[in-house]
């Protein structure tokens, strides 16, 4: 790959890498975003939000994206669900402008609004059958969670989930990042009565899924037929779930006589 531009943003130095048929956005030395002209999945957390999404028990026809990036999860949901209503909330503009240019993300005719997601959650007033949160920043030499769900924030994320809606975040996993997936963990179990973990192979990463009810997982992949190539029908096939449940309260002691 080649360089081919870079960009300070006010939040964020991106640099794009890319071949004729293959682009990156790198941003604290990882990769923020990539896109194929061929190609839709890519083994990495692209691929579990993308199954996490259509873990809704229909086909869901209203998504909301909470942090956009490049749009990569994007251009598959367009593949899996041609007629879905994509809407995604992104603070960085020249971040949208970069993918606009490098990674035809008009072409996935989604509703890009330049705001920050919480505080747009916050004033929503419209609903959805699923709402994603992959709202990370970045310092120095890696990325972070600038806010967990607060009680505010919880309240508008069940307002603007429609009855049978399911709820979905996108958490970098391992050193450094335990104490905001634990506490992930944590709300989703105690906000949803059913919820799922997905991850795959050479990820950091994990999708948590939360709702009434899911889409059976075997269902989800068999999905891995819906993809042209090879490649995209593998790493679909590598995708790996399990239910969550709350750990069992520890026993009480026997109050003394």
């Amino acid at each position: 790959m080649q360089r081919l531009a870079i960009r300070q943003t006010p939040f964020q130095r991106i640099e794009v890498w890319g071949t004729p048929d293959e682009t990156e956005f790198r941003v604290t030395g990882a990769i923020h975003a990539w896109w194929h002209r061929h190609r839709f999945l890519t083994g990495l957390a692209w691929d579990n939000i993308a199954a996490g999404i259509v873990s809704h028990p229909a086909a869901p026809q209203r998504i909301l994206m909470l942090g956009l990036g490049g749009g990569t999860s994007l251009r598959t949901l367009r593949h899996l669900l041609p007629s879905a209503q994509l809407t995604a909330i992104e603070i960085d503009p020249d971040m949208i402008a970069m993918a606009r240019d490098f990674m035809d993300l008009d072409t996935i005719n989604a509703d890009i609004i330049t705001a920050d997601a919480y505080q747009w959650l916050l004033a929503n007033r419209h609903r959805f059958d699923v709402i994603f949160d992959d709202v990370y920043g970045v310092t120095a030499d890696d990325v972070a969670r600038p806010s967990l769900f607060t009680p505010q924030l919880a309240a508008a994320l069940h307002r603007s989930l429609l009855p049978d809606g399911i709820f979905a975040a996108n958490l970098v996993i391992g050193p450094g990042h335990r104490r905001v997936q634990s506490a992930f963990r944590q709300f989703f179990l105690s906000n949803f009565p059913v919820v799922r973990s997905i991850k795959t192979e050479d990820s950091l990463n994990e999708t948590l899924i939360g709702g009434i009810t899911l889409r059976p997982w075997q269902s989800i992949r068999s999905l891995a037929s819906s993809f042209p190539s090879n490649d995209d029908y593998c790493f679909w096939r590598r995708l790996s779930a399990r239910r969550l449940t709350s750990p069992p309260a520890p026993p009480q002691s026997p109050s003394p006589d």
